[in-house]
C-alpha cells in the first residue's frame, strides 16, 4: 500500500494575523488591513506591502525579523514538537526550509554574512532539532519545493517527522530591486484583473509537521508534488506556461489524480501582465474552464521565499476547518484570460482536493496538491 503523508499541525504569521484562527478569519473575511504602504521608493513612488503583525514583545529573544517569524511560526508548534520528542528520538526529527531574502536586510552591509540557511539553522540551534536539517532557496518556488524533500526523509525512513515550510522577512534591497524591475503596483495589486498593473511583495512564515500516515488515519494529505524548468528567461516566465502546465499535470499525476478530480486552485496570480496570462492559459490546458481558481497574494502580498508554504497553509485551512474555497478579493475578473469559476468572499463552495501552484525566477516551478482524507 502506497505511504500516505499527513500534514499534522500548522504554524503561521503573515498579513492575514498570527495563528491558524486568525489567518482563517481574515481570509474569508477578505481582510486586506495587513497590506501597508510603503514609501518612498526610488523616485518618490510607492507601493504596498504586506506586512506580518509582529510587536516589540516578538523581537526580545529574535535577533532578526526572520527569526521573528519563524520563532513566531514555531512557538505555535511547540507543544507539538515536544510531545513527538517524547515518542520519537531527536535525530528522527527533521526539517527542510525555503526561503528567498533570509538575512538579507540585517546584513546589507556586510554581505559575508548573508546566510540563506538562516531559518533552518535558527531551528536547528535553537529548537534542538537534530535530524537533517536543510535549506531550499529557489527564489518564489523555494517553500514549496520543500516538500517534495521532506517526503523523501520520511519515505526513506531517515525521519518520523520533519518540519516544513518557509519563512521570509521585509527587505527593502529586495522591494527595490522589484521597483527597478517595473514590477510593483502602486496599489493593491489586482491579479486577473484586465488593469493589473504588477505585484505587492510580503512577508511571512508558514510551518506544517509531516509525518507518515497511520492506516485508516485522516486529515490533509500531501498528495502530490510536481516539478518542472521554463529555462526560458532569467526573470520572465515562458509566455505560453508550458513549464507551468508540465509541473500541475506532473503533480496530478503523482497523487494518483486526474484534473477532474481537483477542485479549486491556488494560481500563483501575482498580477503582474506576464504572469497571470501564461498561468491561465497553462491552467486552461489542463482543466478546461470548469475549475476554480482564486489568488490570495492581494491579502498576503507575494512572500517570495514563503509564498509556498503560506498559500499551501491557505489550502490546509481550506480543507481541514473551513471547508469552503478561498475567496479572490481583487477588482474584476477578466474573463478573456481567466473564465474559470472565481470565489468570492462569502461563497460556501466545498472542496475536498486543492492544488497550490508556485513559479520563480529562472522558470523554476512547483506545484502541491492537497486532499482531505474524505475524498
Amino acid at each position: 500500500m502506497k505511504d500516505r503523508y499527513l500534514l499534522t499541525h500548522l504554524g503561521i504569521v503573515s498579513a492575514l494575523g498570527i495563528g491558524v484562527e486568525k489567518t482563517e478569519k481574515s481570509l474569508y473575511c477578505g481582510d486586506t488591513s495587513g497590506m501597508k504602504d510603503l514609501y518612498p521608493l526610488s523616485g518618490g513612488d510607492k507601493t504596498v506591502f504586506g506586512f506580518a503583525p509582529l510587536d516589540q514583545s516578538c523581537f526580545e529573544s529574535s535577533p532578526t525579523r526572520i527569526a521573528a517569524l519563524v520563532d513566531e511560526a514555531m512557538s505555535q508548534l511547540q507543544g507539538t514538537i515536544d510531545e513527538m520528542r517524547r515518542s520519537n528520538p531527536s535525530v528522527r526529527i527533521g526539517a527542510v526550509i525555503g526561503t528567498s531574502n533570509s538575512t538579507m536586510e540585517e546584513f546589507t552591509d556586510n554581505p559575508d554574512k548573508i546566510d540563506m540557511a538562516y531559518p533552518a539553522r535558527r531551528l536547528m540551534d535553537k529548537y534542538s532539532l537534530s535530524g537533517p536539517v536543510w535549506a531550499v532557496s529557489t527564489a518564489c518556488s523555494s517553500s514549496a519545493k520543500v516538500f517534495e524533500s521532506a517526503r523523501r526523509l520520511l519515505a526513506d525512513d531517515i525521519c518520523d517527522a520533519v518540519v516544513v515550510g518557509g519563512a521570509d522577512a521585509y527587505t527593502r534591497t529586495v522591494v527595490e530591486g522589484f521597483h527597478s524591475l517595473e514590477a510593483l503596483s502602486s496599489t493593491l495589486s489586482r491579479p486577473l484583473d484586465a488593469d493589473r498593473d504588477g505585484i505587492n511583495l510580503g512577508e511571512g512564515a508558514a510551518l506544517f509537521i509531516m509525518r507518515k500516515a497511520e492506516d485508516g488515519e485522516e486529515g490533509v494529505f500531501l498528495s502530490g508534488v510536481g516539478e518542472s524548468s521554463d529555462a526560458h528567461h532569467l526573470t520572465a516566465p515562458d509566455p505560453e506556461g508550458r513549464g507551468a502546465e508540465a509541473s500541475m499535470r506532473q503533480a496530478i499525476a503523482d497523487a494518483g489524480l486526474v484534473p477532474e478530480d481537483i477542485d479549486y486552485v491556488n494560481l500563483h496570480g501575482t498580477g503582474t501582465t506576464y504572469n497571470d496570462s501564461m498561468e491561465s492559459q497553462a491552467v486552461l490546458r489542463v482543466f478546461g474552464e470548469k475549475i476554480s481558481c482564486s489568488s490570495t497574494k492581494p491579502l498576503t502580498g507575494h512572500c517570495l521565499g514563503a509564498a509556498g508554504a503560506i498559500e499551501a497553509a491557505i489550502c490546509w485551512i481550506a480543507l481541514k476547518r473551513a471547508h469552503a474555497m478561498p475567496p479572490h478579493c481583487s477588482g474584476t475578473v477578466d474573463i478573456n484570460i481567466a473564465p474559470f469559476y472565481i470565489p468570492k468572499v462569502g461563497d460556501k463552495t466545498p472542496l475536498k482536493s486543492a492544488l497550490s501552484n508556485s513559479f520563480a525566477f529562472g522558470g523554476s516551478n512547483a506545484t502541491l496538491v492537497l486532499t482531505n482524507s474524505a475524498r
